[in-house]
């Protein structure tokens, strides 16, 4: 999230269920060590938070850090379900449009540097309504039929 000459990164979670964890990453560009850590301290309570218990696959991109060996080992002995992606598929993953939302709802209300930039970050976060979680996973099938379909249209 960006703020005048700077800019902050953070890692956040959701489901039909609403909003998990939202957290300040420490660097700007995450690395495979800190991006284990996060999901160790936030993953897991956020389900809980949520009311998933174990009963949730997660889903993240195939940047190299969530592919890492230590990555896929921690959720692997944690129990966790990891949609599967394809290699250099395209970026469906649902939260892109809640990073959207937040981004806007964030920017409105004006932070004047970068700790009142992640306050009020995690102050919106808190905010989104459930609907809003609920209507994004709900349209998920037709957004994923709409990606086979443009590219059948555009196919050779």
């Amino acid at each position: 999230m960006k703020h005048g000459s700077g800019s902050i990164t953070l890692w956040g979670c959701f489901s039909a269920a609403g909003t998990g964890h939202l957290v300040r990453v420490e660097r700007i560009i995450m690395k495979k060590e800190q991006y284990a850590k996060i999901l160790q301290e936030n993953l897991k309570q956020s389900a809980v938070k949520l009311g998933l218990g174990r009963r949730f696959v997660f889903q993240h991109d195939n940047h190299t850090k969530h592919t890492s060996l230590l990555v896929k080992n921690y959720l692997r002995k944690a129990k966790v379900n990891v949609f599967d992606w394809p290699a250099q598929s395209p970026d469906l993953n649902v939260i892109e449009n809640l990073w959207c939302e937040l981004k806007t709802q964030v920017h409105t209300r004006r932070p004047s540097n970068l700790q009142e930039l992640e306050q009020l970050a995690k102050e919106e976060w808190t905010k989104i309504p459930q609907e809003t979680c609920l209507k994004l996973i709900a349209n998920y099938s037709k957004r994923l039929l709409g990606v086979i379909q443009q590219t059948i249209d555009h196919w050779p």
